[in-house]
């Protein structure tokens, strides 16, 4: 697990779009087969989503392993994205990073999450289920399937998904 690694979160600098870029093109390419397309995180305009988002870097030392990108809407946290690169992922660092997300929504007052994701992703869907995200909407997209998925930190307190 990621605890014996020399983590640390650092916020995005305009300069570190193009290694955000990099990082969430690798991360994502595994599902190109699945899904017979680029995912939406592939192309986006990551100069420009770290000007207007906030990012959250999980480094290594001085490299990028992860991310997650959010904002901060009215009544909950929004995760635009969460990427893990592929050198880096099975390490506990996708569950790191929605941890760091939780403690951004409680400082900004906020007691719920919200993403979406592809229902093709099915590791994706099973690591949100399995830190206690639930499926709040189904939406047939592009000639797949999107969840809309969130996850309320009001009865939190008790619960332990991190430690396993």
């Amino acid at each position: 697990m990621s605890e014996d690694l020399p983590l640390h979160f650092r916020s995005a600098l305009p300069e570190d779009a193009k290694a955000i870029r990099t990082l969430v093109c690798a991360a994502y390419a595994k599902w190109v087969p699945v899904i017979g397309r680029e995912p939406k995180p592939m192309r986006a305009d990551y100069e420009h989503a770290v000007r207007k988002h906030d990012f959250a870097l999980l480094c290594i030392g001085e490299e990028i392993a992860g991310l997650i990108e959010t904002m901060t809407r009215d009544d909950h946290l929004w995760i635009e994205n969460v990427a893990v690169s592929p050198a880096h992922q099975r390490m506990g660092l996708g569950r790191r990073l929605l941890k760091h997300a939780e403690e951004i929504a409680r400082q900004s007052g906020l007691s719920k999450l919200s993403l979406l994701t592809n229902a093709d992703f099915e590791a994706n869907v099973a690591l949100y289920e399995k830190v206690e995200y639930g499926v709040a909407l189904r939406e047939p997209f592009m000639e797949g399937t999107i969840l809309y998925m969130s996850k309320s930190l009001e009865d939190d307190a008790q619960s332990t998904p991190w430690n396993d």
